[in-house]
């Protein structure tokens, strides 16, 4: 079913420009999508997984291992669980960030109904509302921009964001986060026919464009501050959504896009103008991203990854996903979590 639709989307979808202006549309409102796609039902069982641990110490965190501060798998309620239970009537529901924009991993089809929202993070919002409430569609998806996406959990607007949100020793100290989920490195998008040949010397005198708040503008300024960059390179052009940088690549506005090259393959699916060009140069990991206090919450995610892993993890990557990354999925499938020994 779900390769049916994206077959429908692509022969439906009429250029990125049509896609801009749903994304523009949907923008001005929170969503409150109810959703017609569900999930297997599955009973997750608890049961120890394959995995090692590391000690925990106040601020050890290295950004080679970001990914592994995180806590224990848990099937166990908590209060941050038993709050989002109490939820009543219509109510009960798990509220999550998303991104409505990325096509193939969080996108509203034009092609459905509603223009339903459907790719890779909305899968696995999809299982984790299954696990915690019983039924996969009981989810109201906030659309959130990239640069608020910490913002909105601290300020209790979701209870969790799954948009494409790599996990950082910065961000940690903002937010909890899951074990990580994809594996992915940021990269350059380009026109085919521009004379930028990767994230090098090519850059100079060009205009990047990146989303705020976001690694890959971490990464720019960090390398221009230490000459990695040409100094000619201009990194001024920041968006709220890493989509609008691909608008301003096809108006001129912009010479190149640094994201996640995750990201970039979907961007260049929706434009046969563009491409990658070289190969990616940081290695980074998704984890879904929760309150620090959300103990309970960050562990029962946990648990719901490791059965996703084994059973919904490659169906989802195959769906959404081999038609731009490759059939092969082992680049982009983390390896086994580490999580923090706390005692």
């Amino acid at each position: 079913m779900y390769a049916s639709r994206v077959r429908a989307a692509l022969r439906g979808w009429g250029g990125v420009g049509a896609m801009a202006v749903l994304c523009a549309l949907a923008l001005g409102f929170v969503l409150l999508l109810p959703c017609t796609q569900r999930a297997p039902q599955r009973t997750l069982h608890a049961g120890p997984p394959v995995a090692h641990g590391i000690q925990a110490r106040a601020g050890s965190c290295q950004e080679s291992e970001a990914q592994d501060q995180t806590l224990s798998p848990s099937g166990a309620d908590g209060p941050t669980i038993d709050a989002i239970k109490a939820r009543t009537g219509e109510r009960r529901k798990l509220i999550v960030g998303v991104d409505q924009n990325s096509y193939r991993w969080g996108y509203r089809n034009p092609n459905t109904e509603g223009a339903e929202l459907e790719g890779f993070d909305i899968d696995l919002v999809h299982r984790i509302a299954q696990d915690i409430l019983g039924d996969p569609d009981a989810v109201q998806f906030k659309a959130i921009p990239t640069n608020q996406r910490i913002s909105a959990i601290q300020d209790g607007r979701v209870d969790m964001v799954v948009r494409t949100m790599t996990i950082t020793c910065e961000r940690l100290g903002q937010v909890a986060f899951s074990a990580p989920y994809f594996k992915t490195g940021q990269q350059v998008l380009a026109p085919k026919s521009s004379s930028i040949t990767g994230y090098n010397s090519s850059l100079a005198h060009k205009k990047v464009c990146t989303a705020s708040g976001s690694t890959a503008y971490t990464k720019l300024a960090d390398d221009l501050k230490s000459g990695t960059l040409p100094a000619s390179t201009d990194i001024s052009t920041t968006v709220p959504n890493q989509l609008d940088c691909l608008v301003r690549l096809q108006l001129g506005e912009a010479d190149a896009v640094v994201t996640d090259g995750a990201l970039a393959a979907s961007q260049a699916a929706q434009d046969p103008t563009v491409e990658l060009k070289g190969a990616p140069f940081t290695t980074e990991y998704y984890g879904v991203a929760m309150k620090k206090d959300a103990a309970d919450l960050v562990r029962r995610v946990n648990r719901v990854l490791v059965d996703y892993r084994a059973s919904g993890w490659q169906n989802s990557y195959d769906t959404w996903l081999s038609a731009t990354l490759g059939k092969d999925s082992t680049a982009s499938k983390p390896p086994a979590p580490r999580y923090l020994r706390t005692s």
